[in-house]
């Protein structure tokens, strides 16, 4: 038990660091830590990641920070793929899961070292006109809906959920660069936001775990406290610390996670 509080602790404290970060390393934390399979790991990981995401944009909240209608959309796309996604798991045998894994859990740093690179280095005019059919009204601190605004945030809310089934994952290394890439809103608008999105589809998740009885609640209840100490450990201390070298320190972890988990999935 104290491990898996320790483990699940571990996990907040990288999502209050890195914005969206705890989710994807909660899995291979698990399956190292604690010795469970993908499949035992993804709904208890889902249960900490959504946890410790709602804790986040709860507290975010007092500060007007999020942007709830682009959450209710993303979040309700998700959910209804959510199952679909713990269905394949459940067929779907654990070591080419697990390579999935690893492999998704590298591109992640990879991205997330490219991003930290190019954030010094602002967008011109040009892309930023190409790349944001989502766009905020100043005067009332909203986005301006439209058809395709609508149509992107739901098909990559879509993705997300389908993921959070699949891999146990919450889905911020996903929704941060979709937000990113086709809104113009600040990151400390959007940080908040995909903690929202991540919190509402891991209730998807969560319930239909539970349900199957696949959930082993020893080990999620545990996980889960430790990730919400975790969060509010995290959020005192982030803004002592550049984020460009939160970015980068996270992506090396991830790349050197992958490599175990994959070096792991083979020799087993």
């Amino acid at each position: 038990m104290i491990l898996s509080v320790v483990l699940g602790a571990l996990v907040g404290v990288i999502a209050a660091l890195t914005g969206a970060g705890g989710g994807i390393l909660a899995v291979p934390l698990l399956i190292v830590g604690l010795h469970l399979t993908l499949a035992q790991a993804g709904p208890i990981a889902l249960m900490a990641t959504g946890a410790s995401a709602a804790l986040g944009a709860l507290l975010a909240h007092w500060s007007g920070l999020v942007r709830y209608r682009a959450a209710a959309l993303m979040a309700m796309s998700g959910m209804l793929v959510t199952p679909v996604g713990l269905w394949v798991a459940a067929r779907v045998p654990t070591r080419p899961l697990t390579l999935v894994f690893a492999l998704v859990l590298a591109y992640v740093g990879y991205r997330t070292y490219k991003r930290s690179s190019m954030e010094a280095v602002p967008a011109s005019a040009t892309d930023h006109e190409i790349f944001t059919p989502c766009k905020l009204d100043a005067r009332i601190g909203r986005l301006i809906w439209t058809i395709p605004c609508a149509r992107v945030l739901a098909g990559w809310g879509m993705m997300v959920g389908f993921l959070s089934g699949l891999l146990g994952v919450g889905g911020g290394f996903v929704i941060v660069p979709t937000l990113q890439r086709y809104t113009d809103l600040e990151m400390r608008a959007i940080v908040p936001t995909s903690l929202a999105v991540i919190a509402l589809v891991s209730i998807a998740g969560v319930v239909s775990s539970a349900i199957a009885g696949v959930l082993i609640w020893p080990i999620a209840l545990p996980f889960s406290g430790g990730a919400l100490l975790g969060m509010l450990a995290g959020r005192m201390v982030t803004h002592r610390l550049s984020g460009a070298m939160l970015q980068k320190g996270f992506a090396a972890l991830c790349v050197v996670v992958a490599i175990g988990l994959g070096a792991r999935s083979v020799m087993t």
